[in-house]
């Protein structure tokens, strides 16, 4: 790239950033004058917004946006000086070249000529309505004066068009509005700098348990010295060499100067530690505070949004914000800006009414929806209302009985409270067609999906007739997580604590046995439970409990029951990603640090569930052992049956399972191979012909396994030709059965032949 192209293409770049904001003047300029069409400061500031961005853009040549930012400023003009009043066709309009401005001033979405030369005719019409066709004429020539003129300038004196904006940067950087200079920096190193600063913040958290031994060491030496005072003492009464006596007042100077130094070196770590942590924790505030930006620049478009939307339904509708100043992490505001948009369309659509409606119901025509942010113990709190006419609780009842959620008799008793949350199930609506805005079934479901996302948690609160409330809460940063620890086979693993229902001890009554499935009481369901020992691929712990401790754990609509060995307690953890080499991690979301530098996992519970279900549907999720069975549990020998055919798989299954086998199933020989390395087993039953692996590869992997080489094989397959036989004994099976001449007595036989009985 040449130094010439180079430069264009910062100066179109800055074209761009001055387009990004000089729009935003302009959108919430135009709202406000849509409320009052006279207000000075405002059509001073829009003004000066249009003419600022037809100067930049005849810097950089981008004649489309000195057409339209000079009709825009035109009627600016116009409305200034009094020759005319702004009414909404002309605020339609304005905010329709606002919009063209920005894309002019994004090449991938720039508009064609044909849309430049449509809006400044319309412009033209609605500056002067009388006079139709010379506005067309007005509008060639000031497109002809663009193509000419301005070009022409450029060509002929180029240093001044380039220079001014050349040297702009030494002369003007950009400020916020405190003046303070802002750099521009990459996210990249943002979370680097986050990252290294939250690890220096848990890396002086590790002086404390060393500063407790030196406070121990020094009670230590204390206690020395006065037994060595005691035998002192016991000493005078025996006549002591002067040797010996030398060597006892030697034993106490060293003693007592060793004490002396412990206690200056103390008092200098003690000090050292203080001063490290506060360091560390300015250098993490002040690179969280990197992050941070002010809620406001989520708003970007929503009032604007809101007010379109309105008038496309025949609605007056305003969107009132407070706490735009409000600081969060960049990376929750991003995704904030998606279930925002969903709640406010629901707000303007099914909230607000038609203004001959509300003045039916004795309010203004128009509508209003608050948007209110706040800071409440580490939480981003957000509470969306509007004073529409909130929920038809009877047609959401009628709603939930037609789609057969529930029973007529159930729904009839259900509180507003229970109603209220059948509208965050995916696909449910109230609306019966289909229209731009609602009716597809894809909303508040959406919504709480991207809050629980973001370790958040939404709430629907409403009143008949005055309208309805959604409360949110959010981290201020996605850089920390509230968290549950729990102890998993030896290891510490996190939960988010927004994913967690609860933490409850259950007895061994409390476990019932449900279709093959364990389970507990919950709320008035049955909760399937699991062993996280299980998913996370942990040892079993064989000690003895009272109870059992179960983390009970909720996405959308799914809830189960996570058993787990002890729960660790609450922790604030940094997040730490892992690193990208190592891919995704099954289960797992991230890392992090505890206080005495230990590593625990975050658990990625979305995931989770996810292997919660693919154990169910393989059937191999193993039972937990209920007290005073553990042992028996443990005896039984366990089975692995490899089979791609599901009938196959579950009458092998039901067999060993009925004479007392503890069996696990795999649906191919790659989920066999996997269970085979995760897990322990006395025997392997698979078929040959299989997806992704079939049963002789599987088998001569784990005759070339050093621990698996001696775990006895038995191949049953449809194949019952001698030579499929010899394949399968050649690769390495014990046993040879096939399908053809298969039955009960037969499967069990060669199963006893090979491992015995189903005791140990």
């Amino acid at each position: 790239m040449t130094p010439e192209q180079m430069r264009d293409a910062s100066l179109l770049e800055l074209f761009s950033l001055e387009a990004e904001a000089q729009t935003q003047v302009l959108s919430a300029g135009l709202l406000a004058l849509e409320r009052n069409p006279t207000q000075a400061d405002q059509l001073e500031a829009c003004m000066r917004a249009a003419h600022s961005l037809k100067g930049a853009a005849r810097i950089v040549g981008v004649d489309a946006g000195v057409s339209v930012a000079h009709v825009m400023e035109d009627c600016l003009v116009s409305a200034q000086e009094g020759r005319l009043l702004l009414r909404p066709e002309h605020i339609d309009a304005l905010l329709q070249g606002t919009d063209l401005l920005m894309r002019i001033a994004t090449p991938s979405n720039a508009p064609v000529p044909a849309d430049i030369e449509a809006y400044v005719a319309l412009m033209g019409r609605l500056l002067d309505p009388a006079a139709a066709v010379p506005v067309t004429a007005t509008a060639a020539s000031l497109m002809a004066e663009l193509q000419l003129e301005e070009p022409a300038s450029l060509a002929e004196e180029p240093a001044p068009a380039v220079e001014p904006i050349a040297q702009a940067p030494k002369k003007s950087r950009r400020t916020t509005e405190n003046g303070e200079r802002v750099l521009r920096v990459t996210a990249e190193r943002l979370n680097s700098l986050l990252d290294l600063s939250s690890k220096s913040l848990v890396e002086t958290l590790r002086l404390k348990p060393h500063l407790a031994t030196m406070q121990r060491l020094k009670r230590i030496q204390n206690n020395s010295l006065r037994a060595l005072e005691n035998l002192n003492v016991h000493l005078k009464e025996h006549a002591l060499s002067l040797e010996a006596r030398e060597a006892l007042e030697d034993a106490r100077r060293l003693l007592a100067e060793s004490q002396q130094l412990l206690v200056e070196k103390n008092a200098e770590l003690d000090e050292f530690a203080w001063q490290a942590s506060q360091r560390a924790q300015v250098l993490y505030d002040t690179a969280l505070a990197c992050r941070m930006r002010p809620f406001a620049d989520v708003l970007n478009g929503q009032v604007r949004m809101v007010r379109d939307l309105g008038r496309s339904l025949g609605k007056q509708v305003r969107l009132e914000i407070e706490g735009e100043k409000t600081q969060v992490d960049r990376d929750v505001l991003e995704k904030l800006e998606a279930p925002l948009t969903h709640l406010l369309r629901n707000a303007v659509d099914h909230g607000i009414e038609t203004p001959e409606q509300r003045l039916l119901a004795g309010k203004p025509a128009e509508g209003v929806i608050r948007l209110r942010a706040s800071h409440q113990a580490g939480l981003l709190v957000l509470e969306l209302s509007d004073d529409g006419n909130g929920v038809d609780l009877e047609n959401v009842r009628r709603s939930i009985i037609e789609r057969q959620l529930s029973p007529a008799e159930t729904a009839a008793q259900l509180s507003e409270e229970e109603l209220l949350t059948f509208l965050f199930l995916p696909g449910f609506s109230l609306r019966d067609t289909v229209t731009e805005v609602s009716g597809r079934g894809v909303g508040l479901d959406a919504v709480q999906h991207m809050v629980r996302q973001l370790r958040g948690a939404v709430v629907l609160e409403q009143t008949a007739g005055e309208g309805s409330r959604f409360h949110l809460e959010v981290p201020l940063t996605l850089s920390v997580v509230r968290s549950l620890v729990v102890d998993v086979g030896g290891e510490a693993y996190a939960f988010p604590l927004a994913h967690i229902e609860r933490m409850c001890d259950l007895d061994s009554a409390d476990i019932v046995q449900l279709e093959g499935r364990q389970h507990f009481w919950h709320e008035g369901r049955h909760v399937g439970l699991v062993a996280a020992s299980q998913l996370l691929q942990r040892p079993v712990n064989q000690g003895h409990q009272q109870t059992l401790k179960v983390v009970v754990i909720r996405e959308r609509d799914t809830i189960y029951g996570v058993a787990v060995e002890r729960f660790i307690g609450e922790r604030t953890l940094v997040v730490l990603p892992l690193d990208e080499r190592l891919g995704k991690i099954q289960d797992i979301s991230a890392g992090a640090l505890l206080d005495d530098g230990s590593v625990v996992l975050i658990v990625d519970v979305e995931d989770m569930l996810r292997s919660v279900d693919k154990l169910l549907n393989t059937g191999r999720l193993e039972r937990i052992a209920r007290h005073g069975n553990q042992a028996a549990e443990a005896a039984r020998k366990r089975i692995l049956v490899v089979d791609d055919s599901l009938t196959v798989r579950e009458l092998q299954r039901k067999l060993l399972l009925n004479r007392g086998y503890d069996v696990a199933v795999a649906v191919d020989g790659m989920d066999g191979w996997n269970a085979l390395r995760s897990e322990d087993f006395d025997l392997l039953i698979t078929d040959i012909d299989m997806p992704r692996m079939d049963g002789i590869e599987l088998v001569s992997l784990l005759r070339r396994d050093n621990r698996l080489q001696s775990l006895p094989v038995m191949v049953v397959s449809y194949k019952d030709r001698e030579e499929d036989r010899r394949r399968g004994l050649d690769a390495g099976a014990d046993y040879y059965l096939a399908k053809a001449s298969f039955h009960d007595d037969a499967l069990l036989d060669a199963v006893v032949e090979l491992i015995g009985g189903a005791r140990a």
